[in-house]
């Protein structure tokens, strides 16, 4: 199973490039504790749904209310810890 940490680095890539951030925003720059929605980073709702694309393509993660999208999206860390637990295993 993939590391914490292997995983949080992982999808600070993964956003930075599904939001298109790249030349703007380091991975190294989000912390693991940062607020995703609301927060410093500008993340709206669009680019929550962008996110929920891609959690849902290459993760096999549906995340299909607001009240777990809240939670889910609190911090890298928080989605982190959801993708963990609920992605499907990987062949």
């Amino acid at each position: 199973m993939q590391a914490q940490q292997e995983l949080i680095a992982e999808l600070k890539d993964k956003i930075i490039k599904t939001l298109d951030l790249e030349g703007e925003l380091a991975s190294k720059e989000i912390g693991d504790e940062d607020q995703l929605v609301g927060g410093d980073l500008g993340i709206d709702s669009i680019d929550v749904l962008e996110i929920v694309v891609m959690l849902e393509k290459d993760y096999g993660i549906l995340i299909d209310n607001k009240e777990l999208g809240e939670k889910v999206f609190s911090t890298i860390r928080a989605l982190a810890d959801y993708v963990r637990e609920h992605r499907k295993s990987e062949a």
